[in-house]
């Protein structure tokens, strides 16, 4: 036993001595001058996102279903979906103007309600922002009428983005749960 503790010892000991040199620094100030940031802005915008689970070409799939016996949470808790789901200028999916689409996924975290965690990235392909995102991390209880969440970061554009968004059901089919959001997006970048 002495010999196998005095092995693990040394071999800690070693993978330390690697990793870590006793001169590195492992954080430095770094001064925004060579980012070349300039003027921070404001964009505030909204487009329509589309999360269609029915027919033959859904955008959003149940990738993880709770065990068959989960009747205690009524809420679904433990489901997860991946999304690609379109993101346009009006409701209609038809006649709108493509913008992008969001992808990521979401998953009902909540025991005692309807509430989704989000992380999903808008991959905007049309318009002065095609070719940049911005990614949203947070929490979504979906029967509330005005949902907030945070946007944490973007590319493009949209590069060391912060700001948040504002989601509003805009129509739920209860029976295909098939859903359009309005998103309503303020976002500081440079």
């Amino acid at each position: 036993m002495a010999n196998l503790s005095s092995l693990f010892t040394l071999s800690l000991l070693t993978a330390m001595s690697v990793t870590s040199p006793a001169t590195a620094t492992f954080w430095k100030t770094v001064k925004t001058r060579p980012f070349k940031l300039g003027t921070t802005k404001l964009s505030h915008f909204q487009f329509f996102w589309h999360d269609t689970q029915s027919g033959s070409n859904p955008t959003s799939i149940n990738i993880v279903k709770p065990p068959p016996i989960n009747t205690t949470f009524p809420t679904g808790f433990g489901i997860v979906n991946v999304i690609d789901d379109p993101l346009t200028d009006k409701p209609e999916l038809n006649g709108s103007r493509m913008l992008g689409r969001a992808q990521g996924f979401y998953g009902l975290v909540s025991q005692e309600e309807h509430a989704l965690l989000m992380g999903m990235t808008f991959v905007f392909s049309t318009g002065r922002y095609s070719g940049s995102t911005l990614t949203v991390l947070g929490r979504n209880p979906v029967f509330q009428r005005v949902r907030e969440m945070p946007v944490i970061g973007g590319t493009g554009l949209f590069r060391f983005a912060r700001g948040y968004v504002k989601a509003t059901t805009y129509t739920l089919n209860t029976k295909t749960r098939d859903v359009i959001v309005r998103y309503n997006v303020c976002v500081l970048h440079y």
